[in-house]
């Protein structure tokens, strides 16, 4: 009789970390849209926060990504507070206020069993 590794390996699979098992030398192709959005607050505004905008890691096609994605860090600019922020679940997504424009950087880190 054959250890279950060795009939899992001879058939393209291995044993995961928690023993369960799994494909080897597969690749997956996730779509993932990132992006933002913003909105005028109008007149009454204050002129540091006259708009709202939110920045967003989301599946084109609204599929839960939190099976492979563990947590997006997005850097704002430095003169939020807290600018470097982690969403670690869905919607992976911020919103702020604020006046002008700036660079946004998103960094999706994977779930280790993905």
């Amino acid at each position: 009789c054959l250890h279950p590794a060795a009939n899992m390996a001879d058939a393209g699979y291995v044993m995961g970390k928690k023993g369960e098992r799994r494909m080897k030398d597969v690749e997956l192709c996730l779509p993932i849209c990132v992006g933002t959005v913003s909105f005028w607050l109008g007149k009454k505004a204050d002129e540091y926060h006259s708009h709202r905008w939110t920045v967003y890691v989301r599946s084109p096609v609204n599929e839960d990504l939190s099976p492979v994605v563990k947590k997006v860090v997005f850097h704002l600019h430095h003169s939020f507070d807290q600018p470097v922020r982690e969403v670690l679940q869905q919607p992976f997504e911020l919103t702020e206020t604020g006046w002008g424009e700036f660079e946004i950087t998103a960094g999706v880190h994977f779930v280790d069993e993905a």
